[in-house]
């Protein structure tokens, strides 16, 4: 997941935006009561929340029939302290973090950026989604818990890397600047280890995991333990019958058949898959690519699909010629672990330079944690996009399974991949073989949603003749489809969104939710928009303009709870706000449960609490990112609003059927981080008494060295509260228990 102010547009379509259809929706009273979901969570004055979910009993957990059930702990304050803040009775452990060894080969992390090792055998930076897999006796994977299991863990950006190195990256001789895959200028040669620690802290991390009494760790040497990086051979696979023709789009200097790649990179929300592995989704992989200037040019078609991805950003004029990141291919001219960055043309056909190397990201990789030999696959049937996350349906044997997927950018789509193939259950533990036959065949649908609170799943498939005539890009055949997806889902007029990031399935329902971070000014500001647009207004302390700055969280029901539907029912379960924001605070966030930019979102399966994880910009002067936990409810339980945009206000009415204590109860904020983070990912054991969180980039906003050639650190943590190496701030993962050993957040 990006920075709120970090992203990029690179949808320039005339489809509908999704806030365009809350406005149509708004205007019409008969359609206002869609909008309701987060009406009725948050102060939650609006929605008597459990009295229509489905399943559970009168003990259940939250989202069954019968007793209310609300949480159980008070509400931790606003944060801006260096540390993570937990309620009463809770306590959290740093399992691992960055650049700690995952065997012994390699020394104890300095914290100073002295390794002289390439950081293949560390844990990666900036954690992220992440999972947890049972070891049965026989070492199969297990659905149920055993006593053992390991851990897999994405990591994300290297806008940090400067951490890595002792007086921060170099260029030119130059020490101390601080480069991000988002910025744009001319680098000189960098150092070659410099390059490949960057390189490799990438990726997904696998490590055994240990407990002794209620101490957690990980197992040092376990053959289990792994690292992915960015530099691990993959192999390439899509439906059998477009295999060729995918394999056409991936030849490189790597490996001329295109068979296969190498490396997974900016690995964000993750999946589960029920048969037993890890999907690593790629997200912002675009920006880590370079044709230098003075670069050979690329055909226009080329120029065309990079556009639509941002892959080396500049007017497509001018083909694309300045650097936009780390520089990751000026170490050699020679040495394809570096030149394969550079993506210019740069040899007489494609099979002899890496051109093509964009065309080998954005995909869902299929890692099996439990089998370190086996090769990780990109799943090329489920889209090419910057994939943020892939949850799956509720397997139901012999029905076919799906799997949700969010384009993490602003004005971008949230997708669908349905099987052919239907649920078997003896396929559990069946490893790679078993993706092969869910991931590989399937169809493809992008998201259309309607104002009259219905919505549609439109399949993308080259017959279909606004794919095949579409004139901003000419597909030739449905791998085409599959590997320049964003291309075909503007051609069938699918809706923008703001910024669709993680999505969860509620396990007693079925229904999907997706977090919408935020949008921009630029995109939805008063100037930008005509019509009642009930998200459209000022962040009032300044920081993130005007727009949808808070972002809220969509959820939507399939047509007979289906996952193969082909229509679904939708509502608005929840609006970010700062609580003081006014009209523009529709779902009545008080103090104690005030967020904004939703992203990560999960559902615990023994609480049935739905966790909310904020990636924030706006409220930051007031609290650090943080973690709510929501009582879920169901699609349609909420109660009416109102709203008009006025010149990027809004007023909200609603019908009050609870008061705010109660509201509070079924929305609490649960943790805030250190300063300068995000936090992202968070997994429980089955019983839901140990959760597992990342703390992303902590002190992400120190800058480069000073003149005293030190940093000015933002944050000091984990090492100030214990753990490490006293000095630089690093990601990592926590563990969560409470002190009387119960079920969390109950």
């Amino acid at each position: 997941m990006s920075h709120p102010d970090d992203d990029v547009v690179c949808n320039t379509s005339s489809n509908p935006h999704f806030q365009d259809i809350i406005a149509s929706t708004l205007q019409n009273p008969a359609r206002r009561n869609l909008i309701r979901g987060g009406i009725g969570l948050a102060a939650l004055s609006t929605v008597p929340f459990l009295a229509a979910c489905g399943g559970g009993d009168e003990d259940g957990p939250p989202g069954g029939k019968g007793k209310e059930t609300n949480l159980g702990f008070n509400s931790v304050g606003k944060s801006l302290l260096d540390d993570v803040v937990l309620p009463a009775g809770y306590t959290y452990q740093v399992l691992h973090a960055t650049g700690d060894p995952i065997d012994s080969s390699v020394l104890a992390y300095s914290n100073a950026g002295a390794e002289t090792d390439d950081w293949s055998r560390r844990i990666g930076d900036h954690h992220d989604g992440m999972d947890i897999y049972y070891i049965d006796r026989k070492g199969r994977f297990s659905t149920k818990e055993t006593d053992r299991a390991v851990l897999c863990v994405n990591h994300e950006s290297s806008a940090d890397a400067h951490f890595f190195h002792p007086r921060g990256q170099t260029t030119n001789g130059v020490n101390g600047k601080k480069f991000s895959q988002f910025g744009g200028w001319d680098l000189g040669v960098r150092p070659e280890l410099e390059v490949l620690k960057e390189i490799n802290h990438h990726g997904i991390s696998v490590v055994e995991l240990t407990k002794k009494g209620n101490s957690w760790g990980y197992k040092l040497n376990s053959l289990y333990n792994r690292r992915v990086t960015a530099q691990t051979p993959m192999k390439i696979s899509g439906p059998a019958a477009l295999q060729a023709d995918i394999q056409a789009f991936m030849v490189t200097a790597y490996d001329p058949s295109g068979a296969t790649s190498r490396g997974t990179i900016n690995n964000c929300g993750h999946g589960k898959t029920p048969w037993g592995t890890y999907l690593g989704c790629e997200e912002n992989w675009a920006f880590y690519f370079q044709m230098p200037k003075g670069s050979n040019p690329i055909d226009a078609k080329l120029i065309a699909s990079r556009a639509r991805y941002g892959v080396a950003r500049t007017p497509i004029a001018e083909a694309a010629t300045s650097a936009t990141s780390q520089g990751w291919y000026t170490p050699s001219d020679t040495d394809d672990r570096f030149t394969r960055w550079n993506v210019s043309a740069a040899a007489a056909s494609a099979a002899e330079d890496f051109r093509n190397e964009p065309n080998t990201f954005g995909y869902n990789v299929e890692v099996d944690p439990l089998d370190p030999n086996a090769t990780p696959v990109k799943r090329v049937a489920m889209g090419r996009f910057a994939h943020e996350g892939a949850v799956c349906s509720i397997p139901k044997p012999g029905k076919p399974l799906a799997f949700y997927m969010g384009c993490d950018s602003r004005n971008e789509y949230i997708y669908k991949f349905v099987s052919a193939a239907k649920w078997t259950p003896s396929d559990e533990g069946r490893g790679l073989a078993a993706g092969d036959k869910y991931l590989n065949e399937g169809r493809l649908y992008v998201a259309k949603f309607k104002e009259d609170g219905s919505g549609e799943w439109i399949e993308l498939n080259i017959k279909d003749p606004r794919i095949s005539g579409y004139a901003a890009y000419s597909f030739v055949n449905q791998a085409d489809v599959l590997v320049n997806v964003r291309h075909a889902a503007d051609a069938v007029g699918a809706t923008k969104m703001d910024r669709p990031e993680w999505g969860a399935v509620n396990p007693k329902n079925g229904e999907v939710y997706f977090t919408l971070t935020n949008n921009s000014a630029a995109l939805r500001s008063p100037t930008t928009v005509d019509a009642a647009n009930p998200r459209s207004y000022e962040d009032l302390d300044g920081r993130m303009g005007t727009g949808n700055p808070n972002g809220h969280i969509i959820r939507f029901k399939e047509k007979g709870s289906q996952a193969e539907a082909t229509s679904f029912g939708w509502d608005i379960f929840l609006f970010g706000a700062e609580e003081d924001v006014g009209d523009a605070n529709l779902s009545k966030l008080t103090e104690k449960n005030a967020f904004s930019s939703p992203d990560g979102l999960w559902f615990s399966p023994a609480s049935g609490i739905c966790w909310i994880q904020t990636d924030d910009g706006a409220m930051t002067d007031e609290s650090n990112c943080m973690m709510l936990a929501a009582i879920p409810g169901e699609v349609g339980d909420g109660g009416p609003v109102i709203a008009n945009n006025k010149v990027g206000t809004i007023t909200g009415t609603q019908k009050t059927f609870m008061g705010a204590l109660l509201g509070e109860a079924r929305l609490r904020r649960f943790l805030v981080g250190p300063r300068g983070c995000e936090i992202t990912g968070v997994t429980e054991s089955p019983d839901g008494k140990t959760m597992f969180v990342n703390i992303q980039h902590p002190g992400e906003n120190t800058p480069a060295l000073g003149v005293a050639s030190a940093f000015a650190l933002e944050s000091a943590w984990p090492a100030n509260m214990g753990y490490g190496k006293a000095g630089r701030p690093r990601s990592a993962t926590i563990v969560i228990t409470r002190k009387d050993g119960r079920v969390i957040g109950l």
